[in-house]
């Protein structure tokens, strides 16, 4: 009788595929907003909803405003958000300022800004914002994706059943989560060293979607294992958008092709959702009446996520929504310069995206078909699995002092 896999200790068979929580054990589920209207695509959009929700002196209209949730009412006791500063009482007798908006990721093209207080977000995910700093990456699991995505600000917006695994489960690159040996095996298997960033290359450029969620076969040679962290590393540095400390200049497209405004957009926030067109032709985007971008690769018109295109999403949260009411309604007066900056390098990176993604998928293929691989079976007999359970747990983190409900201090 062959032997009984128990699923509940680690979750790996001993063929050569590995499930992704066997390679970065620590996750947590995606952080929640819960609510619309603390997202915004700008920074005093979300500071003019805090003035308004603060506007309102009576609790039935503040409350109204709010949108209360099983998680989150004007009552609700919670301690800060990691590393913000923002008030512990109770928001029905709130009268401070607007926190300072924070940048975060929004779904794997787009980024918001955050009103970082946890009393308005109802799964924020503290354990993620403790570890949070310029040397962390984060490694968004997404089951309703294609692939893996990565980003170094807190990833919002991904969707059910979506997942985040940290890099390190220390702040200032410490303690890398993952398997416990695994990266001195691969040292001693390849004859190189092997750095946590390595493994994360590789595992954008060569995990692929199973019935387990995501699996990854980890190369048997260097040559094949540094051939497929080099593909990876060009997605990360298009993901990253030159930020964190992991981020290179922002790649640009070859030959200094680069999309510009042909034709002023003439587009107002909070308006009609304009009419989108693509000449292949003359690789235009027609935006409106009016706005013409141009060269456009057609990769970046084709790019989907979700069902919809990439680019339509993308209007869609700057301009009118007929459903929008009370505290998500609200938004700038004026298209910002800054947004139409970032559509044209949204452009760009979904060109590069593309280009890119399409090579790690004929990689990856190619390397199923070799037997070569570093499976369950020989990281069992190097003491690397089964993962620790202390492993799967968040490391404790007591760099800050976060201040608790109604300013007690938070014991972690």
């Amino acid at each position: 009788m062959g032997r009984v896999r128990d699923r509940t200790r680690d979750c790996v068979s001993d063929d050569d595929l590995l499930p992704l929580n066997a390679v970065l054990p620590w996750s947590v589920p995606a952080p929640r907003a819960g609510r619309d209207w603390p997202l915004a695509t700008d920074p005093g959009t979300a500071r003019a909803r805090w003035t308004a929700l603060l506007a309102a002196r009576e609790e039935d209209a503040r409350a109204a405003l709010f949108v209360p949730s099983r998680a989150r009412t004007l009552h609700t006791a919670v301690a800060q958000l990691p590393g913000q500063s923002t008030g512990t009482g109770r928001l029905a007798r709130e009268s401070g300022p607007a926190p300072e908006p924070v940048r975060v990721a929004f779904g794997p093209y787009e980024e918001r800004f955050l009103l970082p207080d946890h009393r308005l977000l109802d799964a924020p995910r503290p354990e993620l914002w403790r570890v949070a700093d310029a040397s962390q990456l984060f490694l968004v699991h997404d089951p309703r994706a294609a692939a893996l995505t990565v980003t170094a600000l807190l990833p919002f917006g991904a969707g059910a059943g979506s997942r985040v695994h940290p890099l390190f489960r220390r702040p200032g690159g410490r303690e890398p989560n993952l398997a416990p040996g695994l990266l001195a095996h691969l040292a001693d298997r390849y004859g190189r060293p092997v750095a946590p960033l390595d493994v994360l290359d590789w595992l954008l450029a060569t995990a692929r979607p199973a019935q387990r969620g995501r699996e990854v076969r980890l190369p048997g040679t260097y040559e094949e294992w540094a051939a497929g962290a080099a593909l990876g590393r060009g997605l990360r540095e298009v993901a990253l958008r030159g930020r964190g400390a992991h981020a290179g200049p922002r790649p640009r497209l070859p030959g200094g092709r680069r999309p510009w405004v042909r034709e002023a957009l003439d587009l107002a926030p909070r308006g009609a959702l304009p009419v989108l067109s693509y000449e292949p032709g003359d690789q235009a985007l027609r935006v409106g009446a009016a706005g013409v971008l141009a060269p456009v690769a057609p990769a970046a018109w084709d790019a989907h996520s979700e069902g919809e295109r990439v680019l339509t999403r993308w209007f869609r949260a700057r301009v009118a929504d007929p459903a929008a009411e009370g505290l998500a309604a609200i938004g700038p007066r004026a298209w910002p310069r800054e947004w139409t900056s970032d559509l044209l390098a949204l452009l760009t990176d979904l060109a590069l995206h593309a280009e890119r993604a399409a090579h790690c998928a004929e990689f990856a293929a190619e390397g199923e078909k070799k037997g070569d691989a570093i499976g369950g079976a020989d990281l069992r007999a190097a003491g690397v699995l089964p993962v620790p359970a202390a492993a799967r747990r968040p490391a404790t983190v007591l760099e800050t002092r976060e201040e608790g409900p109604e300013g007690q201090f938070a014991l972690l």
